[in-house]
């Protein structure tokens, strides 16, 4: 629903400029226990924004103001506290108090019950990311922020803080803006004013407590917004395309078959009344964002996708990131355990439970494509497959509730892919399991809904009884595999799940990707000479093979495009999404030598592993594969 505040005489000029804000809140507009928040992107100063923190009055000294070091969905230490410059802390009187500064995103002010308000400038992580590389330098791009001339990503971890001493008060935030500026965010709007002297917007928004403040991103700027009905949910496609390459209207359609199927999937599972999706395109310059994926809000989904993705491969990817990411409106919105509830910024304990949260979730957006019929059983197969072969490279012995305890640290962080690989593979075969079990009846969806129903958005699971309580629900085999292959270290026979549904693997010619080869990157990359090279494992790729590549030939030029080391990901994640057809030039160094390819892309193959139907599948396989496939 869209809700405008407006005064009669500014209507005309803000109607072709609307805000897409939440629901109105119930909290009165001006509420006297409010932390406000006030965030000027009219005043910005060498590409920094000013915010002013009004915590009210303190009745004690000591007072503690943070920004996040960790977020939640990200698993990775981010430090906001580095981006903040000019901090000052002002009394009553105007003048500046002293205050301490004990770790990169702490404050302490001695004096606080002088403490009148806080200031400060935050750079965006977006530029500091383009000179510092991603790794674990610059939070994740869908985790970042964004101060351009024409848009502003918003999470907000990244401008504001909470005092230790008010963890659950009340959030106003005033965001002043150019009028021109589209806004959209899923918090609650209380109202907008308009300043006609400097042409400006303030839409003054209300969050409940700081969870909701860090939960319900922002984007400002010139965007393409596009709304639809999904059967009672409100989605919101909010999309940055800095050379309009893209829009809003050119996905929505996309974007509703697919949602429209994931509704479909979930049923009668409770869910939000309204979700958005943020899309910021990266132009590929040195200055843009290259962290490219998502981050799942409660309600909302960040995404960072190259701009110049063709758009069969732009939407195709948004498919397959943004269904993954709608589904954590079952985990962790509905089904959760205290470490997420109670999350602790700064001194965050993690959940055992990654397999469910991320896990799970990745099966549910893999495998609703063949369940509602939007990829064939053979494509289905295929994406299964790619998953068991990644999942081999990592560390297959690893106990996934242990590593998902302590993901921070090392070797546990080097192993968090695999929450989306082996992660959707333990998804997988509990579903095969419990439809085996209920001769079709029940499913990992199915448990899901149960658990839902037992706990929800409000109340948390304690992490250590998550088994017992699916056992209670379920059967003895599903604890046994629990407890043998995820919180033990035993390797999953993947062959045994898959002979319970009629299949088994097969070694035959598939289709190989341009970058990668059975799930392995065919090119390396050599971080002393900033070069990258085609590795022994292009030769097995048959497109490559024609072309008479070699192992060893460095790779200087792509489509006109050199190869450096700010390049670099951005070129081979476009390589990536390559398809047949393409006119394309390569330039290499063989040798000293300069070798030229210029060609068209063809279909690339090489011998590799399927999962093929069983010759003389039983009844009882057939009659489980189908309603593990189909319902």
């Amino acid at each position: 629903m869209r809700l405008k505040f407006l005064a009669v005489a500014a209507l005309a000029l803000l109607i072709a400029v609307p805000s897409y804000a939440g629901t109105i809140p119930t909290t009165p507009v001006n509420d006297p226990t409010s932390i406000i928040i006030t965030i000027n992107l009219s005043a910005t100063d060498n590409d920094r924004v000013p915010v002013t923190v009004n915590p009210g009055k303190f009745q004690k000294d000591d007072v503690t103001y943070r920004l996040p070091k960790v977020v939640q969905g990200t698993y990775s230490v981010s430090d906001f506290g580095k981006y903040v410059e000019d901090f000052k802390a002002i009394d009553y009187s105007g003048n500046e108090l002293e205050f301490t500064k004990t770790d990169t995103n702490t404050w302490v002010i001695p004096n606080g019950t002088q403490l009148d308000y806080i200031t400060y400038y935050v750079n965006d992580t977006f530029d500091i990311e383009a000179v510092g590389g991603i790794g674990g330098e610059t939070p994740f791009s869908p985790a970042g922020t964004n101060i351009e001339e024409d848009n502003y990503m918003l999470n907000l971890h990244g401008f504001v803080g909470y005092f230790d001493s008010l963890k659950n008060s009340a959030y106003s935030l005033d965001v002043t803006a150019p009028a021109d500026f589209v806004r959209t965010s899923a918090l609650e709007m209380v109202e907008e004013k308009e300043n006609k002297e400097f042409n400006t917007v303030t839409t003054k928004y209300y969050a409940p407590r700081y969870f909701d403040v860090t939960d319900n991103p922002m984007m400002y700027g010139k965007l393409s917004v596009e709304e639809f009905d999904l059967s009672g949910i409100n989605v919101v496609l909010s999309v940055y395309s800095p050379n309009g390459l893209h829009s809003s209207e050119s996905l929505k359609e996309t974007m509703l078959t697919m949602m429209q199927a994931q509704k479909n999937y979930l049923g009668d599972l409770d869910s939000t009344p309204r979700y958005d999706i943020y899309l910021y395109l990266s132009e590929g310059t040195p200055e843009s964002p290259k962290g490219f994926g998502a981050l799942e809000h409660h309600k909302s989904t960040v995404v960072v996708m190259p701009e110049a993705m063709p758009a069969g491969a732009l939407a195709e990817s948004l498919i397959d990131t943004v269904s993954h990411e709608f589904f954590h409106i079952v985990s962790p919105l509905s089904i959760h355990s205290e470490d997420v509830h109670y999350f602790d910024y700064n001194e965050p304990t993690f959940s055992k439970h990654l397999w469910l949260y991320e896990g799970v979730t990745e099966y549910f957006a893999t495998h609703f494509q063949v369940y509602e019929g939007l990829v064939s059983q053979e494509e289905f197969y295929g994406d299964i497959m790619s998953k068991i072969q990644t999942s081999m490279m990592l560390d297959d012995t690893m106990s996934f509730t242990e590593m998902s305890e302590n993901v921070l640290a090392q070797p546990y962080a080097d192993q968090y892919y695999n929450v989306y690989m082996k992660g959707a593979l333990i998804g997988m075969c509990i579903d095969i399991l419990m439809r085996e079990e209920s001769d079709g009846q029940r499913s990992i969806l199915s448990l899901m809904k149960e658990l839902s129903n037992k706990y929800g958005k409000n109340q948390p699971f304690e992490d250590d009884k998550l088994f017992d309580e699916i056992t209670a629900l379920t059967y003895p085999s599903i604890r046994e595999f629990l407890d043998t292959h995820v919180a033990g270290t035993t390797p999953i026979d993947y062959g045994t799940f898959f002979a319970k549904v009629g299949l088994e693997f097969t070694t035959q010619q598939v289709e190989a990707n341009y970058i990668l080869l059975n799930g392995a990157p065919i090119v390396e990359f050599n971080p002393v000479t900033a070069q990258v090279t085609f590795n022994d494992a292009a030769l097995m790729n048959s497109f490559w093979a024609e072309q008479g590549v070699q192992s060893g030939d460095i790779i200087k030029d792509v489509n006109g495009t050199e190869v450096t080391l700010e390049t670099a990901q951005q070129i081979f994640q476009g390589v990536y999404t390559w398809t047949p057809g393409l006119e394309i030039s390569l330039k290499l160094e063989r040798e000293g030598e300069e070798v030229l390819i210029e060609t068209t892309t063809t279909q690339g193959y090489t011998e590799g592993k399927s999962l093929q139907p069983v010759e003389n599948a039983t009844e009882e396989q057939i009659a489980l594969r189908k309603a593990w496939l189909k319902g």
